[in-house]
């Protein structure tokens, strides 16, 4: 049965005249009294900026962490992934949208039993938390809480984000924080501001961050029309190589019609393209929400072996289980248990 969800005090904001304006995100938003971000659940009440969702948890899964995904930390483990309401960008396309777009009172977790239910999986190879699902950065309070719980009984924390918040606290909860997968919405500024109601450059400045202080994986949506075109997926991978290096992830995603952009799916000859365009950048890239085979597989970078098969995310073939490539020797990059 659903519980009252905790109000808690926010971080992040100043005080202006009557108001406040809350600092997590780009979208500084301006707040009067009962008046609610544009997340919905930061809200001004009587001069202060207080968080409506602070463990509230609109779902809970065990997953493989090649779901997140990540494939290069950790493969073949299990985590936890929790997910709250509410979102800080509007993306017409939402994948997530039945609670990235509305808040409703769920069930309430703790920080520490967040971590405790983690460690009940530890039979299953859990390694720790993947914050998911919804937007995680307007869950920041809680997951500050909760990894600290998390860290303490020896798991690890995991984002999969949007990006999109400012500089000091998302550099400030990095230090908390094991890996992330960052969804790198399109190429195109425009894009970001038609499509999703944000801006890219944060995002990018962020994920430059990020490279330096965690393990980094990249996500980008294929949406027919108007992100796909050869110029951004260029201009992206050729981004990805000089700030971040060419081993790390990239993991193209196929778009099926949801929420307010209704065209067709993304042909595979498109994704086969971005993947063949951004090999001639980097060393590991990604396909996924598509049915073709070696599109999820790790193959080695100097030779090219086979290292790990996904044909199916729940249970990969780890060949290269020494941390180096069978057949060559080379350094696996990536982070086993």
């Amino acid at each position: 049965m659903a519980r009252e969800v905790p109000v808690r005090s926010a971080a992040y904001y100043s005080r202006e005249g009557e108001g406040v304006r809350c600092r997590l995100c780009p979208n500084s938003c301006l707040l009067m009294s009962g008046q609610a971000g544009l997340c919905r659940v930061r809200e001004c009440r009587d001069g202060e900026l207080v968080t409506r969702s602070y463990g509230n948890v609109s779902s809970i899964a065990l997953d493989p962490i090649e779901k997140k995904p990540l494939y290069h930390f950790y493969p073949g483990s299990t985590i936890l992934s929790l997910g709250s309401f509410g979102c800080n960008l509007r993306c017409r396309y939402c994948q997530n949208w039945q609670i990235s777009q509305r808040v409703e009172e769920a069930h309430i977790l703790t920080p520490q039993s967040a971590a405790e239910i983690a460690q009940g999986y530890q039979k299953e190879r859990c390694i720790g938390v993947a914050f998911t699902y919804n937007e995680p950065t307007i869950w920041y309070e809680f997951i500050w809480d909760a990894a600290e719980h998390i860290k303490a009984a020896g798991m690890v924390s995991v984002l999969v984000t949007n990006g999109y918040m400012s500089p000091k606290p998302w550099r400030e909860l990095l230090a908390r924080i094991d890996a992330v997968n960052v969804d790198i919405k399109g190429w195109r500024g425009e894009f970001y501001g038609k499509m999703c109601g944000g801006m890219l450059q944060p995002v990018l400045d962020n994920v430059e961050t990020a490279g330096d202080l965690c393990h980094i994986e990249l996500t980008y949506l294929l949406i027919p029309g108007h992100n796909d075109d050869d110029d951004s997926i260029r201009g992206f991978v050729r981004w990805v190589r000089e700030q971040l290096g060419r081993n790390t992830p990239v993991h193209f995603s196929r778009y099926f019609p949801n929420y307010n952009l209704d065209i067709d799916p993304t042909p595979i000859s498109t994704m086969e393209r971005a993947r063949l365009l951004a090999q001639e950048w980097l060393d590991f890239v990604y396909l996924g929400n598509v049915n073709i085979a070696g599109a999820a597989d790790t193959y080695c970078a100097k030779c090219r072996s086979l290292l790990i098969q996904r044909s199916t995310v729940y249970n990969p073939r780890i060949i290269a289980d020494s941390g180096r490539c069978p057949a060559c020797g080379e350094e696996v990059p990536w982070i086993f248990q």
